[in-house]
């Protein structure tokens, strides 16, 4: 079986997609604003700014 990483799960993020942090609820929405080189800034409702490690977190897609 194929060892499967977390940039595997974010790489499909897209700047404008909505999000969730997980362990996170209180942060509120959050909207993707760029996905580089498996670092993600996500501008969320009650936190503001935020750059993600994608290896280290794997945020929740917001389907609306």
């Amino acid at each position: 079986m194929q060892n499967r990483t977390l940039d595997d799960l974010n790489a499909m993020l897209e700047p404008g997609q909505m999000v969730r942090h997980p362990q996170e609820p209180d942060w509120g929405l959050g909207q993707v604003q760029s996905n580089i080189n498996g670092k993600l800034t996500v501008m969320f409702q009650h936190q503001g700014k935020v750059v993600i490690d994608s290896r280290r977190l794997a945020l929740l897609p917001v389907f609306d």
